[in-house]
């Protein structure tokens, strides 16, 4: 916990890196949890001592998908692309295309989904709010994941990516 007289500052090279992929590969990315490094709670925003907000450097490799598409119902989600091309798809549209420079935000009940499309990682900083609570929908399989419990849930239990490759 921070005090009035501590400056916390990390580097990014510092920071670990994640690898998250699906048992089939469609989905797969690399992250590093910035909030997490400078003294965040995962998960846990500022009633629990976490931050307010979450940020998190994400690399895509060519042809990946960043997640299933997804909402969130309280989450909102502020992309920043710093590197590569992609497509960021909602659930009215098939995709836009992201290059550098670009900022994308999704509110509360907006789908959505990031897929790497050149021959070179896509590279981004997502910065979400903290929730005590979110559901996230899954609208092609109808499927939720409840926050803080992180179960995902269909008519029974099922597994996270199971029908989404």
């Amino acid at each position: 916990m921070r005090t009035n007289t501590e400056m916390n500052i990390v580097n990014i090279s510092d920071i670990p890196v994640e690898h998250r992929r699906s048992p089939r590969g469609a989905f797969e990315l690399r992250r590093q949890h910035v909030s997490l490094a400078l003294g965040g709670v995962k998960d846990t925003g500022p009633w629990s001592g976490g931050h307010p907000f979450d940020v998190e450097l994400v690399t895509l490799a060519p042809g990946k998908m960043n997640y299933p598409l997804h909402s969130h119902a309280a989450q909102t989600e502020h992309y920043i692309i710093l590197s590569g091309t992609g497509v960021i798809s909602d659930r009215e549209s098939p995709g836009r295309p992201l290059r550098p420079g670009d900022h994308v935000i999704f509110h509360p009940g907006e789908a959505h989904q990031i897929r790497s499309d050149a021959a070179e990682p896509l590279v981004y900083y997502v910065i979400s709010d903290h929730h005590r609570a979110d559901v996230t929908t899954y609208p092609r399989t109808g499927k939720r994941q409840l926050k803080p419990d992180y179960r995902v849930i269909a008519p029974q239990d099922v597994d996270y990516y199971q029908d989404e490759e």
